[in-house]
């Protein structure tokens, strides 16, 4: 059952810096965008880049993750020649019960998966990030410069650099050293944590880590540096479009408020060349009432709209009442802001209720949170 390429989407991150969003659902499950969960993102990419293929490693809180990614059927992956496969931590054979002990060590306990479809190539992906990218054009490049390991960067500013594991590359992409985090950073190539090995080169270093009792079984900290070592060669990608990690509360918002003016990331598909798939809501059609204001603002399907809304993205079957305000804000699926509550700058997570006269960070100086989880 032989493959070119198979896609591993690393998705069992507990994401704590999301705070309360993430207290029961794994961070790639995270609504984003009006109708969308984090989640669709790499997978849609997989779709439009022809990968039929796709395995979810999922941990923490992984049964809603797994539910929504089913077998696939939203982003066309459930035929007689694809599949997207779940691949928990689960026991296994002599080792046991065991959970993932690291980004590495998550492929590497899954190394039968790949067997099974023998492909020349493993695209490795996180599964909580906002981009779209065509995974093939990155292929052919790792092809055309017959690297073991091609990885996807963005070129940050020098300032942002130290918040992220920094490529070293030479002129011609080669790359010669990597540094996680780096306080005097010497180059502004920021992994984007997309990798493509050559299968046997993989394969050979997953399991020469996993016998290594003190590794911490990470790409960046342990495969990474190893195949550097040994003289392997990696190509650094460089990727120039829209990606946002939306690993903290702000990031989440800003990632947010971006669409309304979706200058870079095409959210909404108007060069219809690049489509983001995801699951319908069934809701009914919006309503705005006599009394309601929007602007510059994007209401899903099932809202009903009696107050005023500006700069703000609601999901489905958000209702804001008479008198009421909600500016700036990112308002989650089912939640009810009553006659006269204002919010202003928040994330108000799904079926919150703001009750009426309450007035929600009126400074706006940081984003605000609002959660049922607190």
């Amino acid at each position: 059952m032989n493959r070119e390429m198979v896609a591993m989407i690393l998705a069992g991150g507990r994401g704590t810096r999301l705070e309360a969003l993430t207290a029961h659902i794994a961070k790639p499950a995270v609504y984003f965008g009006g109708k969308y969960r984090i989640i669709d993102f790499p997978l849609s990419n997989c779709a439009n880049s022809g990968i039929d293929v796709v395995g979810v490693l999922t941990q923490y809180e992984s049964v809603l993750l797994g539910t929504y990614v089913g077998s696939g059927i939203k982003w066309g992956l459930s035929g007689s020649n694809s599949s997207a496969a779940i691949l928990p931590a689960r026991e296994r054979g002599e080792v046991g019960a065991t959970w993932y002990a690291g980004t590495a060590d998550a492929i590497y306990q899954n190394i039968s998966f790949l067997d099974e479809y023998d492909p020349e190539y493993v695209l490795i992906l996180s599964g909580d990030h906002i981009y779209k990218m065509d995974y093939d054009k990155m292929l052919e490049e790792h092809k055309k410069e017959n690297a073991d390991c091609t990885i996807a960067v963005l070129n940050v500013s020098l300032e942002e650099a130290s918040r992220f594991g920094i490529m070293n590359a030479k002129e011609d992409g080669t790359i010669y050293e990597f540094e996680e985090k780096p306080e005097h950073p010497k180059s502004t190539l920021a992994s984007m944590g997309i990798y493509i090995f050559t299968y046997k080169e993989l394969k050979k270093y997953l399991v020469d880590d996993a016998a290594v009792a003190d590794s911490k079984h990470d790409f960046g900290m342990n495969i990474i540096p190893a195949m550097l070592n040994a003289g392997k060669k990696l190509f650094a990608y460089e990727f120039a479009g829209y990606w946002k990690d939306v690993g903290t509360v702000e990031s989440l918002w800003q990632a947010n408020i971006d669409l309304l003016s979706d200058e870079d990331l095409d959210m909404y598909n108007l060069k219809r060349d690049w489509k983001i798939y995801t699951g319908d809501t069934n809701s009914h059609p919006q309503i705005i009432g006599e009394q309601g204001d929007i602007t510059n603002s994007m209401v899903t399907q099932g809202c009903i709209i009696e107050g005023e809304v500006k700069g703000s993205v609601l999901f489905d079957s958000v209702h804001v009442g008479n008198g009421a305000k909600v500016v700036d804000s990112v308002v989650m699926p089912g939640a009810l802001i009553e006659e006269g509550a204002e919010v202003y700058k928040a994330i108000i997570d799904e079926n919150v209720v703001v009750t009426s006269g309450t007035i929600i960070n009126k400074e706006a100086k940081n984003v605000a949170l609002v959660s049922n989880n607190d």
